[in-house]
């Protein structure tokens, strides 16, 4: 893999690498080409606890910062979600059932 690192005040800030690189990287992650997670293609879970979400994103190996790009909120929202500060909108939770292929959650 040929890589070339940009630095910034002696630290390393961006790499930069073929796109035939990147994605083979997005494919082995996980991810369709254009970086969104790959729909699981499992049988859908019927119901899930709502305050299994941060497990499942964990299980995922998906950060909170890539949970919450997919949902279209922010990352502070979405921890507010799952330490139970906030309840999610019905579009939010079925955006969290389309990325972890779950049909309902138990709120």
């Amino acid at each position: 893999m040929d890589i070339q690192v940009i630095y910034r005040e002696g630290e390393p800030e961006y790499a930069v690498l073929p796109w035939a690189d990147f994605q083979r990287l997005l494919r082995d992650a996980g991810h369709d080409s254009a970086g969104h997670a790959r729909k699981r293609e499992s049988e859908p879970v019927v119901a899930v606890p709502l305050s299994r979400l941060r497990a499942l994103r964990e299980e995922h190996k998906l950060t909170l910062e890539a949970l919450a790009r997919e949902a279209g909120i922010s990352p502070a929202y979405l921890h507010m979600i799952e330490t139970g500060e906030r309840e999610p909108s019905a579009v939010l939770l079925r955006a969290f059932g389309r990325v972890f292929n779950v049909q309902q959650w138990d709120v």
